[in-house]
């Protein structure tokens, strides 16, 4: 029986529209198996930061159950410390850390108000690997037959 996707938080890339179809895409793909986040987005109570181990439900833009993905490595760390290793793994075919710095401020300077980016900004660094593929028609909650 495959597992239930409501017993997961969910796994949310982006926001729903075509970059977080891209971003899914490219995990179901293997392409991407790492991600980033302004640890100030984090909320201990509501929203933790993720945890090695931690399974998830990742979801498409119409909240479809698609996969699920196991964190293996969460690190907290400054912006300018993120390195090209990370910034490939990302899977938008970043060539270099500026690249991939550019692009993750402009998304975050259009999404996340009143932050200021700079060198010493806090952000969480994930791997994760995706553990299964789910049926993108089984909305989360439910069972398969």
């Amino acid at each position: 029986m495959p597992p239930d996707p409501s017993e997961h938080p969910k796994f949310e890339l982006a926001y729903p529209g075509p970059l977080r179809d891209q971003l899914v895409a490219a995990v179901l793909s293997g392409a991407k198996t790492s991600t980033s986040s302004l640890l100030v987005e984090y909320d201990e109570v509501v929203d933790p930061v993720p945890v090695v181990g931690q399974r998830s439900v990742m979801v498409d833009s119409t909240d479809r159950p698609v996969g699920i993905v196991e964190i293996i490595e969460v690190r907290e760390l400054m912006i300018s410390e993120v390195d090209l290793d990370f910034a490939r793994e990302e899977g938008e075919g970043y060539a270099s850390v500026a690249s991939w710095r550019e692009a993750h401020e402009r998304f975050w300077n259009a999404n996340v108000p009143g932050v200021t980016i700079d060198d010493s900004t806090m952000v969480v660094a994930e791997r994760f690997r995706l553990v299964e593929r789910l049926d993108p028609d089984q909305p989360i909650g439910s069972t398969s037959s």
